[in-house]
């Protein structure tokens, strides 16, 4: 098996694979394959944990079908595509070295490579509905291609070394890494800050990665050039404005 990745801004990975070798990935995540790839759809694979993969993987906000892409009777290439701007990440997993990432991050792997959840926490839920926030933990062995929005910021932790982050903008960190939501302090800061209310704090040792660009973040500026958005903003009024902002950075 190779790999490489082509491209800058909206980089492409393609693997090419000898006869009999594969790769899998979440259902639809592939952009294209040459002739001798056959596809085969499940919900369980080779590394996948059985049934109980399968629920870790729904649970950490990944899907429950899987793709399998296997060369037959000659070498063939698969290749998969960003949805966003940003980069690829090829990290090598064993039990020793195993990585948590964000809920969208896992592009594809090789056949041992297992995907379940890490880290599940509502932020705001039943007072302010905001949304959870999710953490996939790659593990089992081989090579995992995790996809990372904007720019990429590598930090190396050392032992009690924190690094307070916007949830948003954590892409993947070691496991050895720990990690925990808190809020930031001061309600002055909760209302009128515009950052949010929740940090993430990672403490070392180990090595995170930090991605620019959000989905939220990006999500986010988008709405506000939508029709419908222009329009509600234009009903809600100047209070429904202020409200709707402070609910939005909550959920980011």
């Amino acid at each position: 098996m190779q790999s490489r990745i082509v491209g800058t801004t909206m980089p492409v990975l393609e693997v090419t694979l000898d006869p009999n070798e594969s790769v899998v990935s979440e259902a639809g995540q592939l952009s294209w394959m040459t002739s001798s790839i056959q596809l085969t759809t499940h919900t369980q694979y080779g590394g996948g944990g059985g049934v109980m993969g399968a629920i870790k993987r729904v649970a950490g906000g990944g899907s429950l079908f899987m793709t399998e892409y296997r060369a037959l009777n000659a070498p063939g290439t698969i290749s998969f595509a960003t949805k966003l701007p940003g980069h690829i990440l090829p990290v090598e997993v064993n039990a020793g070295n195993q990585f948590m990432i964000h809920r969208h991050g896992f592009l594809c792997g090789t056949p041992q490579i297992q995907i379940g959840v890490a880290f599940q926490q509502s932020l705001g839920a039943g007072v302010f509905g905001g949304d959870g926030f999710l953490l996939q933990r790659v593990s089992g062995a081989g090579t995992a291609w995790i996809e990372l929005s904007g720019e990429l910021i590598v930090k190396d932790l050392q032992p009690g070394e924190t690094l307070r982050v916007h949830p948003g903008h954590v892409g993947a960190f070691q496991a050895s890494v720990s990690f925990q939501i808190s809020t930031v302090p001061g309600i002055k800061n909760m209302i009128f800050g515009g950052d949010g209310i929740f940090l993430a704090a990672l403490t070392g040792p180990g090595r995170i990665w930090l991605q620019t660009l959000p989905i939220s973040r990006l999500a986010h500026e988008i709405m506000e050039y939508l029709p419908i958005q222009r329009q509600q903003a234009v009903e809600g009024g100047v209070v429904g404005g202020i409200v709707g902002s402070i609910l939005d950075g909550m959920r980011h």
